[in-house]
């Protein structure tokens, strides 16, 4: 048997298995990590057990309750924190206007703040010596008109009628009298706590206008670099606008209590400064302040005597056609574009969750979701 034809075939060759190209940021001159066998070996993986899945599953709703029940009982705090917030946002214009004009940072905020406690400090003066005059006045009366109702033959017939000082008597007893003291130690506890949250508020907004930059550029810099820019340019316009509202809102209460001012001061009312005061601090409430500080005007407009009531509401019928329609529109126009009805809606939807607050954020917190959406979500559901 002749050898057949030798084979062209090659033997296979082994070729080495490529090096792994290291991590960049890695030397691949040092060694991997291992454990050090100081702590004992590893144990093998955890497995997706369903007990784990179930044991996750109840720590996570653990944890979501505890923090509802955290912000739930810091509700009080959080709220202050987010007035001094937007009082923040709304006074740094103010602070970036003295920034142009060449003032330090630290004297641009000393002197927004101090105008504001002066702001503060004088609606304060013009409240307080009204009202300690009227109780005063009213405790003094009290001896005069309880003769009056002595002399009263109708209340006579009905004090006998239905054995009323008999009834005053049996009630007046330790526990009627202990629920007095806890009604006054309650109103004393309420203008401490007023007090203590005012200034807590005057404290932050501060503390928020010193480093308002800084804690702006904090936010930022929590968004993945690739959104940076965008988020930074909505964040920017989303401060501005804010900023602008609160401004516009701030000149226009200042407007309609300088304007009641010297309606007060024409008709002869009473306490005219307070009035003035009391109508600025309603008007920052958006659609409905403007009416109740009217109200309250004309109340005391009536309680005067008759054509004094009946000028002052005219007056209030007048000047809110003008601010709707005059004033707002100018001053509102290039900080927020926010629909009646919206605006209306998150006024009463403010006031239900966190009352006067609430109402006073309303309208900027509208034009922010706004804005978000118009720029954030629509484009995206278009592209999708």
């Amino acid at each position: 048997m002749t050898p057949g034809p030798p084979s062209t075939e090659t033997a296979p060759v082994d070729t080495p298995p490529p090096v792994p190209v290291p991590a960049p940021g890695i030397d691949p001159d040092e060694p991997p990590a291992v454990p050090s066998g100081k702590f004992g070996t590893p144990g093998r993986p955890l497995r997706r057990s369903s007990f784990l899945i179930g044991f996750t599953g109840a720590l996570g709703v653990l944890l979501a309750y505890t923090l509802y029940l955290g912000i739930r009982n810091a509700g009080g705090i959080l709220v202050l924190v987010v007035i001094a917030l937007f009082l923040a946002v709304g006074l740094n214009p103010a602070v970036v206007r003295l920034r142009r004009w060449g003032v330090p940072h630290g004297l641009a905020v000393a002197g927004v703040a101090l105008t504001v406690v002066l702001l503060l400090c004088g609606g304060v003066v013009a409240l307080v010596p009204p009202i300690v005059t009227q109780s005063g006045q009213f405790i003094d009366q009290i001896p005069s008109l309880l003769d009056e109702l002595r002399r009263n033959p109708t209340v006579n017939d009905l004090v006998e009628r239905y054995d009323v000082v008999e009834r005053v008597q049996g009630a007046a007893n330790a526990q009627t009298v202990g629920r007095a003291l806890g009604g006054v130690l309650g109103g004393a506890q309420l203008i401490f706590g007023t007090v203590f949250r005012t200034l807590t508020v005057l404290v932050l907004t501060i503390y928020f206008l010193a480093y308002f930059n800084k804690l702006r550029s904090l936010g930022y810099s929590l968004v993945p670099r690739s959104r940076r820019e965008r988020v930074q340019l909505i964040g920017d316009e989303i401060l501005a606008k804010v900023g602008a509202y609160m401004v516009g809102a701030l000149s226009i209460a200042v407007l309609a209590g300088a304007t009641t001012f010297v309606f007060a001061l024409i008709v002869d009312l009473p306490y005219p400064f307070a009035l003035a005061v009391v109508v600025a601090v309603t008007d920052l409430i958006p659609q409905i302040g403007a009416t109740l500080g009217a109200v309250i005007v004309s109340l005391v407009g009536f309680a005067s005597d008759l054509p004094t009531g009946i000028a002052c509401a005219i007056f209030f019928l007048i000047y809110q056609q003008v601010e709707n329609y005059l004033i707002y529109p100018k001053v509102m126009r290039r900080s927020v574009e926010v629909n009646e009805v919206a605006a209306l809606l998150a006024a009463l939807l403010g006031v239900a969750l966190l009352g006067v607050v609430g109402a006073l954020i309303a309208i900027p917190t509208v034009a922010a979701l706004q804005l978000i959406l118009r720029e954030v979500v629509l484009p995206r559901q278009e592209r999708g």
